[in-house]
Order: structure tokens, then C-alpha cells, then sequence
């Protein structure tokens, strides 16, 4: 499969052959299920003090001529804390019990509770290879609602080395991006508790820069709402398929496509190197 190589002003320079990671069978199937492992992983745990509810006295004793006891008193038991007394007359109240006021709940969270899934090697590399190749696929981009003029995108390796955000924005607009820049600018404010949550905005997923190594378009292109700066090697299936579905559009550099295919990055067997 080749592809065009693009200057920083959108024209052609070279043709180059893409790896054999981009031919890989697209399923959409075994891109949700890695997606939803790494979800599930993000998760923090939480639970309850596993003394709420617990922290009075609550204990009577059912026992015949027991002081401060419940017998021959006609009442259910339900564990119950003294509220007054009046020499051997008591005022109890409902305690501890889940089915109380203020008693511990019957089956809370736990913290110590495994809330992680996990996945096989080779299968979360397939779902990657499968999502790599999604990006390539101008039916499956359009679908995510991306609007571009022409994939793949794969631009030369100056494009690493740019240090201001202003430029960045110029060279997303001369490739083709200016309609996806308006879709990503938009921000509506959420419905529901998320709000308070740290939350408060609905934000759309724009572009996904691909590069080979640590560089200065990842401070650049960070300011861009909507877009993401991911280093070849540390690519993830929820990076390239957001929200389990798969075609976020995709700018590759062309060093990036070099070490893809030098390093034979997710593939079933890795070189000893």
C-alpha cells in the first residue's frame, strides 16, 4: 500500500510504501474490547469507611430478667442504640441494622475490590494493527463525523520540530483541516453532576498526531482543543478509536512510519532488538 509524503505547505514530495501493520484486518470488535481494558484499568477504587454506621453501641440483650433488656417488651430484634431512660425504662432507637437510620449499608464498596480487566498480548497488538489501519479507511473516518479532504496524512519530519501553536493551526489548515478546526472548537457545557466532577464540558476529538520521538510539536499542538500528540511506540487502541469507535483521523510524520516499520512495532513477534 503506498501513500503520499506532504511538505508543511500541503504539496507532495515523495511516495513511500507503508508497513504491513496498515494492512491488517479492520475489527471493530476487537478494537472496542481493548479499548474498554484500558477504560476499565483508569478506574480509581472507592468504597465506604468500613466503620460508617458501626461507630455506637447497639447491643440488647434478649435474656429474661436482663437489665436494660428487650424481653417482654413485644418489639422486633433490630439491634437498637438508648436514646433517654427513666430508671429501667428505655428509649431505644433502630441502630446499625441496613435497614435503619443511619446503620451501615448492607453491601457497600469495597476499596480493596479489583476493578481492572486484562487482555492478551497479541490480541491487544491485533486490535492495534486493526485500528492503525481504520485511519486509512476515508468511509470508516467519515463516520466518526472528521472532516478532511484527503487521507492518509502523512507529513514530513520538520513537522516535529514546530514551536509555535499559531503555526501548527496554519499547517492543519494548508493539509486540509480548516472544516475540523471549526468542528473541534466547539464546547458545550454538560448535562447532569458531571459538571461538579472536574467535568463540566462536552468536547469533541479532533486530530491525532503521530510522531517518532520526543519533540517539540508536543508542547505546540497540546494548546489545540480536541487535539492529541502520541509518541509511534506508545500507541493505544483508545487513543486511535476513541469511545470504542474506530477512524480518529490521523497525522503520521514520516520518521514515525520509518520506526513503525525498522522497529516492527505490534507485531506478533517482536525482534530481539
Amino acid at each position: 500500500m503506498k501513500a503520499s509524503v506532504l511538505d508543511l505547505n500541503g504539496k507532495k514530495v515523495k511516495d513511500i510504501n507503508l508497513p504491513k501493520q496498515f494492512e491488517e484486518e479492520i475489527r471493530p470488535d476487537l478494537i472496542k474490547r481493548a479499548v474498554l481494558v484500558i477504560q476499565a484499568n483508569k478506574r480509581q477504587p472507592y468504597g465506604s469507611d468500613p466503620e460508617a454506621g458501626k461507630k455506637y453501641s447497639s447491643k440488647i440483650s434478649r435474656r429474661r430478667k436482663s437489665y436494660k433488656g428487650a424481653y417482654g417488651h413485644g418489639i422486633s430484634r433490630v439491634p437498637r442504640k438508648i436514646m433517654t431512660k427513666r430508671g429501667i425504662h428505655f428509649f431505644w432507637v433502630g441502630a446499625t441494622s441496613p435497614n435503619t437510620v443511619g446503620g451501615r449499608r448492607a453491601h457497600p464498596p469495597k476499596v480493596e475490590k479489583f476493578l481492572g480487566l486484562g487482555i492478551n498480548v497479541t490480541e491487544r497488538r491485533k486490535a492495534i494493527r486493526s485500528a492503525l489501519a481504520a485511519t486509512m479507511d476515508k468511509e470508516i473516518v467519515k463516520e466518526r463525523g472528521h472532516k478532511f479532504k484527503e487521507i492518509p496524512l502523512i507529513l514530513e519530519s520538520k513537522i516535529e520540530n514546530v514551536e509555535k501553536t499559531k503555526d501548527v493551526l496554519d499547517i492543519l489548515k494548508k493539509i486540509g483541516l480548516e472544516n475540523e478546526l471549526e468542528r473541534i472548537k466547539v464546547k458545550k457545557i454538560r448535562a447532569g453532576k458531571g459538571k461538579s466532577r472536574g467535568r463540566p464540558y462536552r468536547k469533541k476529538v479532533g486530530p491525532l498526531f503521530v510522531v517518532s520521538d520526543r519533540c517539540k510539536l508536543q508542547k505546540s499542538a497540546g494548546n489545540i482543543q480536541g487535539v492529541d500528540i502520541v509518541k509511534v511506540n506508545e500507541i493505544n487502541a483508545e487513543l486511535l478509536a476513541p469511545g470504542t469507535m474506530p477512524g480518529r483521523i490521523t497525522i503520521y510524520s514520516d520518521k514515525a512510519i520509518e520506526r513503525l516499520e525498522k522497529e516492527d512495532l505490534f507485531m506478533k513477534k517482536r525482534s530481539k532488538k
